[in-house]
């Protein structure tokens, strides 16, 4: 799993480079959030994680309102959540998860990247077997914590692996990866327990992987990065084989 998070890690600092881009895709998270769970950061979790993250990323709060704003206003069209499977060139498992207002733009936007770069979109549901979904929490590093002893004591709460790393910024972090479905349990210990959280959100770890060549990457590569341009993408997730 490091070594499929490291690239995750990698090929994400790459597409969040634009800070509008960032800006973008957490407020879209954010009127989702608001909309499913209230506008009350106090009595909506998942709300609450994302307008920590959003502090960290120094995204501007009027934005952050705005956004809150946009998911109760009977007035605005709001985003719906859609997955996307398919295989890129050279049998890559390909999933894409958007936050779109125009669904049909956006399948037809996806078809395309495809058809144009040797690969065909799949069936909804056809390649989750090939990855498994977790949730994933950067947190702060406490001085003198012992990893050993904070992952037996998160093990009850659906975590199952912990990894130190190095956020964006430079700083110290630990990472949890836990069961899909133990996020709000995992979010009410990390809170419960004063650990500063600084981002929290659902990953697909592929259980087996395709070996490219360097000349194979590169051509899958270029659909990658334009299904990564397109505004309604939110995450875009492959079983390549690292370097």
């Amino acid at each position: 799993m490091g070594r499929a998070f490291e690239y995750r890690k990698a090929t994400k600092l790459k597409r969040w480079g634009n800070m509008a881009r960032v800006f973008t895709k957490l407020g879209k998270q954010i009127t989702i959030a608001a909309r499913e769970g209230g506008p009350d950061p106090d009595f909506n979790p998942r709300l609450r994680v994302l307008i920590q993250h959003a502090k960290k990323e120094n995204m501007p709060k009027d934005n952050v309102e705005r956004a809150i704003k946009k998911a109760m206003s009977r007035d605005e069209a709001g985003y719906e959540e859609m997955v996307y499977e398919g295989y890129g060139p050279h049998g890559v498992a390909i999933v894409i998860e958007t936050a779109t207002d125009n669904s049909t733009r956006t399948v037809g936007n996806i078809r395309s990247y495809f058809n144009k770069h040797g690969g065909s979109l799949g069936t909804t549901g056809s390649l989750e077997y090939l990855f498994d979904r977790k949730c994933v929490f950067h947190i702060a590093k406490k001085e003198g914590i012992d990893l050993d002893e904070l992952e037996l004591e998160l093990i009850d709460y659906g975590v199952d692996e912990v990894n130190e790393s190095v956020g964006e910024n430079g700083e110290a972090e630990i990472v949890l990866y836990g069961e899909f479905t133990s996020y709000a349990a995992i979010q009410t210990y990390l809170e419960e327990n004063g650990h500063e959280i600084f981002s929290a959100e659902f990953d697909r770890i592929p259980n087996s992987f395709t070996e490219l060549t360097e000349e194979q990457r590169e051509s899958v590569d270029k659909l990658l990065e334009k299904i990564e341009e397109d505004e309604d993408v939110q995450n875009v997730f492959h079983n390549i084989a690292n370097e």
